[in-house]
């Protein structure tokens, strides 16, 4: 059984998902004691974190915090948020990147299996198609320039102003590029790693500074935006009214794009204007009419890959079977023609006629049963797989 656990900013804000987590983990934790987990990818944004398991038996999650989907739908659930439909800036890209990323640490962390790696790689390559085959993602605004759209919306023109970029990972990174057409005054990158600081910021024809030096810095900025993976806060009032007159304070913009949060409520006692990723909800989006009307094609194109996808994984409940079925009657077609051919007189020519008319007698018989199991795959028909398996592979006498 494939199950998907979630919470995003379709249900919670960013401090009901801050809260949440720590519950969400417990739960998945319950399961691995309770279950026979066989395999999990977890995949986590600014604005959402979801678990993906495959489970050996049927398994209910009370719950009314989380989204619990099962099977079809959350096949369908992740093709639709691998091609932007699920994202709070419907056909933004960066949630593919964000899938590829959850699948290759899956991997190196040894916890993906052969369907989970199926439903990741097949929601990739949908998610690609739909974008090549669609316009969802023209037009349209990605999260950086969404951020971007709302720092213009609450402060006005951004050209000639300060920025400090705290956090040069994949959200600081698209934010800042973003900001690139903006005409601002060259762009300060902070980062833990100074190497990454450095690098993002000869990108950007910036300065890098090292992160123990950012209290030296904040005197000069005028819109700091934070995106980091630190923990904890990172900016509070203490922090801020140590090192910034309070003039310069009312004049600040601070936007916080980091899940869990970078910055702390408190700040706004200074009058210091603060933003984080529930306000990028509210931005004008101009061509969201276009693109909903290419969801409609995405939507059709997800709906005949859920169906394809869904086949695809219930018949891998055979596969073993199948495969054990295949090698016990190649065993013995072959031990019944290497005992007779050595009880007849034959040459190579007829060897090779008979080994061919063993095969095909062997197919044969087999085509039926083999078209029989796959469809009780397609029909979900798990008696029937359960009966093949005892069958076939094992009987359990307990």
């Amino acid at each position: 059984m494939l199950v998907n656990l979630r919470i995003d900013f379709k249900i919670a804000d960013i401090e009901t998902m801050e809260a949440s987590y720590e519950k969400l983990d417990q739960i998945n934790e319950e399961l691995h004691e309770k279950l026979n987990i066989l395999e999990e990818v977890t995949l986590k944004t600014c604005n959402r974190y979801e678990i993906y398991l495959i489970v050996d038996e049927e398994v209910n999650i009370p719950t009314t915090t989380f989204i619990v989907e099962k099977n079809d739908m959350a096949i369908n659930h992740i093709l639709r948020l691998a091609s932007g439909l699920e994202s709070m800036i419907m056909g933004e890209d960066q949630i593919l990147g964000q899938i590829k990323t959850a699948r290759k640490n899956a991997i190196k962390n040894k916890t993906i299996g052969p369907k989970l790696e199926k439903l990741f790689t097949k929601a990739i390559h949908v998610g690609q198609s739909i974008r090549k085959n669609t316009h969802i993602n023209e037009g349209g605004v990605s999260i950086g320039s969404g951020a971007v759209e709302l720092l213009e919306e609450k402060y006005g023109s951004l050209e000639g102003k300060n920025v400090l970029i705290i956090g040069a990972g994949e959200m600081g990174t698209v934010v800042s590029k973003a900001l690139l057409e903006k005409q601002t005054n060259a762009m300060v990158v902070a980062n833990r790693t100074f190497d990454k600081a450095q690098a993002l910021a000869t990108e950007l024809d910036g300065k890098a500074i090292r992160f123990d030096k950012l209290d030296d810095a904040f005197s000069n900025i005028d819109i700091v935006i934070s995106a980091t993976g630190a923990p904890h806060p990172i900016i509070n009032r203490e922090r801020l009214e140590k090192v910034v007159n309070s003039e310069h304070l009312k004049e600040m913009v601070l936007l916080d794009l980091a899940n869990p949060r970078d910055i702390e409520d408190n700040v706004r006692e200074l009058e210091v204007k603060l933003y984080n990723i529930d306000d990028l909800r509210y931005i004008t989006d101009k061509n969201k009419e276009k693109r909903v009307q290419e969801a409609i094609k995405a939507e059709a194109i997800i709906d005949e890959e859920t169906i394809l996808l869904k086949d695809s994984l219930r018949e891998m409940e055979i596969t073993p079977i199948l495969s054990s079925l295949n090698i016990e009657a190649e065993k013995i077609r072959k031990q019944e023609l290497d005992k007779t051919l050595h009880m007849i007189n034959t040459n190579e020519k007829d060897n090779k006629k008979i080994d061919k008319l063993t095969r095909s007698i062997t197919e044969k018989m087999l085509f039926n049963i083999i078209a029989n199991l796959k469809q009780a795959a397609k029909s979900d028909d798990k008696k029937t797989i359960e009966a093949a398996k005892k069958i076939l592979i094992e009987y359990d006498t307990q």
